[in-house]
């Protein structure tokens, strides 16, 4: 079964609702990962979400962070949180199976300002993250990662790289990190299809005309099993959503998967 799967940073669930309802009338994904929903579990628009014609599964959390999946399909196994650090109560990570795929749905550190704690608990989390992909190449089910890594893993995914070469998201051990689990034998679905390509984003600042001026970063990524590669068909950016009223300062990037 063909599987279009899109990840989207929406900056508020409840903010957007109006903009997620119509994309997904418009766009009609099979699932949706979810990031940065800023909202609790009860919170969470449900009942608006379902009358779109998917089943949700959230992880959320008071005003930060968050993430959820939504699916056409009925979901299983959902399993919410990182393993590796049972103290950490940031809500940032969430799994299911559907349709036979192990989908995730991350909302990845940002760690600015860099160096300090919070990007202490970036590279932690990332070196979590590549544990955890270990654990699920062993497992031999394929699977998919995606969300907001909060990473340019190159200068072509930053608009302006020498002004961003300090911080977090283009730091050069932030981008060792990310090499880390790629690494593993995982697929960037973006550059598999799209090498070379620069100019390619899915993230503008709010601030100082980023949008208009097209200056952008690509920080939202799937990355793909060895399985689920051999099945990439196609990936690409959505960025309609962002020319919105009201717009996430990110806009939905797909898959389909054969």
């Amino acid at each position: 079964m063909g599987l279009r799967i899109a990840t989207w940073n929406v900056n508020s669930v409840r903010a957007r609702l109006g903009n997620v309802l119509d994309w997904l009338g418009g766009f009609a994904p099979d699932v949706v990962l979810l990031q940065e929903i800023k909202c609790q579990d009860h919170d969470f628009p449900r009942l608006e979400i379902e009358a779109a014609g998917y089943h949700a599964a959230v992880h959320g959390q008071k005003s930060y962070n968050g993430v959820a999946i939504l699916s056409r399909h009925p979901m299983s196994d959902i399993s919410l949180g990182l393993p590796g650090d049972a103290a950490d109560e940031q809500a940032r990570y969430m799994e299911a199976t559907i349709a036979g795929w192990r989908l995730a749905s991350l909302y990845l550190p940002n760690g600015n300002p860099a160096p300090g704690d919070k990007f202490d608990y970036k590279l932690a989390w990332m070196a979590r993250l590549e544990r955890h992909a270990r654990t699920l190449l062993a497992g031999g089910v394929p699977f998919v990662l995606g969300g907001d890594f909060n990473i340019c893993p190159t200068d072509d995914d930053v608009y302006d790289p020498p002004s961003w070469r300090g911080d977090a998201l283009c730091r050069p051990d932030s981008r060792a990190a990310w090499r880390a689990i790629v690494n593993l034998g995982l697929t960037e679905a973006f550059r598999a299809l799209h090498p070379g390509e620069k100019g390619r984003y899915s993230f503008w600042d709010y601030q100082a005309g980023a949008w208009p001026r097209d200056e952008g970063l690509r920080i939202d990524h799937f990355l793909l099993s060895p399985q689920a590669a051999d099945r990439l068909h196609s990936c690409d950016i959505d960025k309609g959503p962002r020319g919105r009223e009201k717009a996430s300062d990110h806009t939905p990037v797909w898959i389909e998967l054969d």
